[in-house]
């Protein structure tokens, strides 16, 4: 199998999912990106350990994580981001022992991530799961598109209390819960106007 080298781009807040960050990728060579959703925690120590101007007065997990392979002599070669599974992430830190084998130990991919900044090793993946995201990213950008299309249209006609608790009612029915959030807030704003 041959493995495919990401650079990381950036964080940005997540635009799916309340108090979550997205941590974006690229093919070193190539053009195809993907993002993974990860927690604040996790963005934090991703940050911290990007930023080389970032001082802080006690070791994070990964630091902690990187002192401890150092004093025992740990070899890091790389992350394998190896599979994408019901939209979750599954990576591999991938090890060298004494004999030169590879050891593969299964890692959340943020914290993965997190630790190869610190030990300043590649992250790979694999042509299926860039395949699999680009279409998962293709479907998010649809509904996203879509949802922007419908809130600028009720931007524009001013739709009243009655027409945005139907629509509230019919995306709670969809199950599109984040569809149903942004309607909530447009009603809950449109009472503090008229209170």
């Amino acid at each position: 199998m041959d493995l495919i080298e990401l650079n990381i781009v950036g964080y940005s807040r997540s635009e799916f999912q309340h108090g979550a960050y997205a941590l974006i990728f690229v093919e070193k060579k190539g053009e195809r990106t993907f993002s993974i959703v990860i927690g604040s925690c996790e963005t934090q120590s991703i940050a911290i350990g990007l930023e080389s101007n970032i001082k802080i007065s006690r070791p994070l997990t990964h630091d902690l994580f990187k002192t401890f392979a150092n004093v025992f002599k740990i070899n890091l070669l790389y992350v394998y981001i190896y599979k994408i599974q019901k939209g979750i992430f599954y990576s591999y830190l991938v090890f060298e022992n004494k004999q030169n084998e590879n050891i593969k130990i299964d890692a959340r991919t943020s914290d993965a991530v997190a630790i190869s900044i610190r030990f300043k090793v590649p992250i790979y993946t694999n042509e299926d799961v860039l395949s699999e995201t680009s279409v998962i990213e293709k479907k998010e950008n649809k509904q996203s598109k879509k949802r922007k299309n419908i809130f600028k249209k009720e931007s524009t006609n001013k739709p009243d209390l009655l027409e945005l608790q139907k629509k509230l009612e019919d995306a709670l029915e969809k199950e599109n819960y984040e569809q149903a959030a942004e309607i909530r807030d447009l009603i809950n704003k449109k009472n503090k106007k008229n209170n």
